[in-house]
């Protein structure tokens, strides 16, 4: 059982894993139907104008699952690991070069089709490791094992999370130029990468706190242990004196005894 000490960065790494986990889902969401409200009308990771795109919406938004138009609406199918150019299929005329390619139906080159889908499994995969580290994370104050598989948990949910979060911000960012640089105004969305890296940083202290935890626990159980051992090799050493002194005086009795039979009979 693990301290109060060690038990506080337990309660502290389970309320982060728990707000990276809502900051994630505020991600994911976007574009879902019925969901009108913001902040999800305002995350998505690009917005462009591609009113000059053939096939394409006036406003492109691309989120999670969805490209859809300004504000999050009129959004098209829910596609997982969405090929960017999505946005335009069947068109893609007035699109920036860089863009376009045969991946994705014809509308995606390679970089921007395999950096949002390698990009995507990783960061879905860090959301569901994310997950199961929540829920050891609940028995992490009180369990110095808990808290050790947790934290290793979170250190693979880190790494996964790392790595897609930092191929869509590269893919996006770039996308952001490619626009900008073929006369289409486009902006970065700040919720979603706001929302994303913030998860990020959860992740990342919650996976140390619940290593420190884990530490803390183990100090403490061989600390207790020592103090146990020795207090036990204590009271040996007192009864075995105790018993000494018995011994000692028993035979000091019986030596008085036999000399005073021993007078009496001379």
């Amino acid at each position: 059982m693990l301290t109060k000490i060690g038990s506080i960065p337990g309660a502290i790494s389970l309320v982060l894993i728990a707000t990276s986990i809502l900051f994630m889902l505020f991600v994911v969401l976007p574009g879902i139907p019925g969901i009108n409200v913001s902040p999800w009308t305002k995350t998505y990771f690009l917005s462009a104008d591609t009113s000059a795109v053939t096939g394409a919406r006036t406003t492109s938004q691309w989120t999670f699952f969805y490209v859809c138009g300004a504000n999050n609406q009129n959004c098209g199918s829910p596609v997982p690991a969405l090929p960017f150019g999505y946005a335009w299929v069947g068109g893609g005329e007035g699109a920036p070069t860089s863009l376009l390619g045969k991946h994705g139906k014809g509308t995606t080159s390679f970089f921007y089709y395999f950096a949002w889908r390698f990009g995507w499994v990783f960061w879905l995969a860090g959301f569901v490791m994310n997950v199961i580290g929540f829920f050891l994370s609940i028995l992490a104050p009180c369990m110095r094992i808990a808290a050790g598989t947790a934290s290793l948990i979170q250190m693979i949910t880190l790494l996964f999370f790392t790595i897609g979060a930092s191929l869509m911000t590269a893919e996006f960012v770039k996308a952001r130029n490619a626009f900008r640089s073929n006369g289409q105004s486009a902006k970065i969305g700040t919720y979603a990468f706001a929302f994303t890296w913030a998860a990020w940083a959860c992740i990342l202290i919650s996976s140390i706190l619940l290593f420190l935890g884990c530490v803390t626990g183990r100090n403490k159980d061989h600390t207790t242990t020592t103090t146990s051992n020795g207090a036990a090799g204590g009271n040996r050493m007192f009864f075995r004196r105790q018993r000494s002194k018995r011994s000692t005086r028993g035979s000091f009795v019986d030596g008085e005894s036999q000399r005073r039979v021993k007078d009496e009979y001379n």
